[in-house]
């Protein structure tokens, strides 16, 4: 298959969390998924779109809530795991672009629930992880969180932190300031 290359999917998950440990029985599962198409050629942010999802194994615990705003009731209203790998595949192209996250964790997360549950991973091989694209084009002596790479670049925090489609919109911007400053060769110390 050959591989679009006029968009890439900027994804950001949210999933069921607890302050200690997972309580027995549970799993984490993503509840939220953020995505963001970012225009190749322009470094245009295209939109922002959120899929809640309805967990299967798991319950949104109150630290889940305070951290992500997301509650248990607005999350049972969600779709399926399924139903929501399909909407990336049908309606983004997913396992025809390039996707793009911010460190490994969600492309970690979507691969293990795909397996639990026999499914189809939804995207195609090629992963961007912006986290270490930018310490590495930037040479940070470490990756740093989204919040402060936004500050290194000089750009707001839109929306609220730690809501899927607001991570998105967000890291498409610092994957967008990297690839615009890449094109002018413009890398300078932040």
């Amino acid at each position: 298959m050959a591989i679009k290359l006029d968009q890439i999917l900027v994804v950001d998950i949210e999933s069921t969390c607890w302050e200690k440990t997972t309580p027995p029985e549970q799993e984490s599962e993503i509840i939220e998924i953020g995505i963001c198409p970012l225009d190749i050629a322009s470094g245009e942010r295209l939109n922002k779109e959120s899929l809640l999802v309805k967990p299967e194994r798991s319950s949104v615990s109150e630290f889940c809530t305070q951290l992500t705003t997301l509650t248990q009731e607005q999350v049972d209203r969600g779709i399926t795991f399924s139903e929501a790998c399909s909407t990336l595949r049908k309606n983004y192209l997913s396992k025809e672009r390039i996707w793009a996250s911010y460190g490994d964790y969600d492309r970690s997360q979507f691969h293990k629930q795909c397996q639990s549950r026999s499914m189809t991973y939804p995207f195609g091989n090629r992963h961007i992880n912006v986290k270490s694209l930018l310490a590495v084009f930037y040479a940070l002596p470490r990756e740093v969180g989204m919040a402060e790479a936004l500050e290194l670049l000089n750009l707001p925090l839109e929306g609220t932190h730690h809501r899927g489609k607001d991570d998105a919109w967000n890291i498409a911007g610092i994957l967008s300031t990297l690839l615009l400053n890449a094109r002018r060769g413009s890398f300078n110390s932040p």
